[in-house]
């Protein structure tokens, strides 16, 4: 990338940048450092048809033009209503990626302020992350905290 500072603009993901979106996803999950032992292409469209279609998935694309440089995702997920999260509902934030070239520009900003927009329309009382080690500077910076209460089982 040039000097020059690109004209950057945001719009909502549609159908038709599915295939970009995945291609990115599968480059974020590179870079984490994730085992690339199956072909994740079909699973990743499965999902991002699903859930565009009944509205539990949204995401937020950056386009330099033509291409696409940043992308965010938020799912929707639902669990019984508790104290601190009454409606229950839960934004689940993923797929948050900036091409190199445009890293250090406020893109990645600027996604996930969309996308937590998109979380409180929705109705959630709540956003958990998965943060890479690139991803926690700018979750706390957001507002983000961490909950040591979180824990995961593989099935």
């Amino acid at each position: 990338m040039s000097g020059l500072k690109k004209n950057i603009t945001y719009k909502k993901l549609t159908e038709n940048e599915v295939n970009e979106l995945i291609r990115l996803r599968i480059l974020q999950l590179r870079e984490e450092g994730a085992k690339e032992d199956i072909d994740l292409v079909p699973n990743l469209k499965d999902f991002y048809k699903r859930h565009m279609a009944d509205g539990t998935f949204v995401s937020w694309i950056a386009m330099d033009g033509d291409k696409i440089v940043g992308t965010s995702g938020m799912s929707f997920i639902e669990k019984p209503p508790y104290f601190s999260n009454p409606t229950g509902k839960i934004g689940l934030l993923s797929s948050m990626y900036t091409d190199p070239e445009y890293r250090r520009m406020g893109i990645a900003k600027e996604l996930l302020s969309r996308v937590v927009d998109e979380a409180r329309a929705y109705g959630c009382g709540v956003m958990q992350i998965t943060a890479s080690d690139m991803g926690v500077k700018l979750y706390k910076a957001f507002g983000c905290t961490n909950n040591p209460n979180f824990m995961q089982l593989k099935l």
